[in-house]
């Protein structure tokens, strides 16, 4: 069933647990959880599914971008992009998968550029160093004098005897990161292509410059595939490349997905850990996925803004926050919206 027009969902701040039901997860094998070797394979089957020309024609924009073969016009493709963004991304995430080898590689090299920048639209990158002023007896760093004055003033020196100075009144300038890890769970079931297949892609680029290092990105149906791990720093070209191969294929089990989350999340230190679900989270199997969330610090959700009623609906049941998604070119600003506008440290 198509869902109601979504509205901003409310739900647990940063750091609060989820209250799923009682009982904790039921007990279950996660052999439907791929990495590393099983993952590579996983991807290298679903390669062999492509698009052909005459299925890809049906995009009423194709011909002007691929007039022939091995073709792809990047000044059409601009032109379409600057008129209309959602429609030329859309385009270019099922030109990544085309039969035609050549069009295809092409595709995947302007689309890991392109998309890496709508990504990157006003959003603050998380992993990024910055210097701040912070008490001596809380931080290690070099002393900072001007900060420091004050408690310079307060204790003048007397005579020839020492300056005595409180320890805890001065100041250090240190290098700080921001204490947050993000796993973007894509829901990779049914038919996603075109605009939820360029969605999964710009999302996989936000969480990917949000927070370069402790973050993971796994792609699930009736197996969850991990494109990338949370201690791993793979390059988001190449996680990009497996999001545009894991196309549409198989029914959706939510439950495996949130296990699969919250394994990947354990393995931060992060203060702050979340789960960012990019499903309308209609569940077709596993069962019940709500006692699922019992190991997830944070969930947050996004759901494609023309069917939002499951994930609302999910979303409430845990008392997460959640936002819809008007398009691929919409989803930094959703992503940060259900973040809390900032990832924080």
């Amino acid at each position: 069933a198509r869902g109601r027009r979504a509205r901003p969902g409310r739900g647990v701040g940063p750091g609060k647990s989820l209250s799923p039901p009682p009982g904790g997860p039921p007990p279950g094998t996660d052999d439907d959880i791929l990495e590393h070797a099983d993952a590579a394979e996983a991807v290298a089957e679903a390669g062999r599914r492509t698009t052909s020309r005459r299925d890809l024609s049906r995009n009423e924009h194709f011909e002007q971008v691929s007039s022939e073969v091995g073709v792809l016009d990047e000044d059409a493709l601009q032109e379409l992009l600057d008129e209309d963004p959602d429609a030329g991304l859309s385009l270019l995430a099922d030109l990544a998968g085309a039969t035609d080898r050549e069009l295809a590689a092409k595709a995947r090299r302007l689309a890991a550029r392109i998309m890496i920048h709508f990504a990157r639209s006003g959003a603050p990158r998380a992993g990024a160093a910055r210097m701040r002023t912070r008490p001596l007896s809380s931080t290690p760093g070099d002393i900072d004098i001007d900060a420091s004055m004050e408690a310079f003033a307060a204790n003048p020196a007397r005579g020839s005897g020492p300056r005595v100075t409180d320890p805890s009144a001065l100041r250090v300038s240190a290098w700080t990161r921001h204490d947050t890890a993000l796993c973007l769970l894509v829901d990779r079931s049914g038919s996603m292509a075109g605009d939820r297949l360029a969605t999964a892609a710009i999302g996989a680029a936000a969480v990917l410059h949000r927070v370069p290092r402790d973050s993971s990105v796994v792609c699930f149906s009736d197996r969850a595939v991990v494109v990338k791990s949370q201690d791993s720093d793979r390059d988001v070209e190449a996680v990009l490349g497996d999001v545009f191969t894991l196309r549409g294929f198989g029914i959706t089990d939510l439950g495996l997905a949130l296990r699969a989350g919250a394994s990947q999340l354990a393995r931060s230190t992060a203060g702050r850990r979340v789960a960012v679900l990019l499903s309308d989270c209609r569940a077709t199997a596993g069962g019940d996925p709500l006692p699922h969330a019992a190991g997830m610090d944070e969930l947050v959700v996004l759901a494609p803004a023309e069917d939002t009623a499951d994930a609302e609906a999910f979303a409430m049941a845990l008392g997460a926050r959640w936002a819809p998604v008007a398009g691929p070119s919409s989803i930094p600003a959703a992503l940060d919206s259900v973040l809390g506008g900032v990832v924080r440290g």
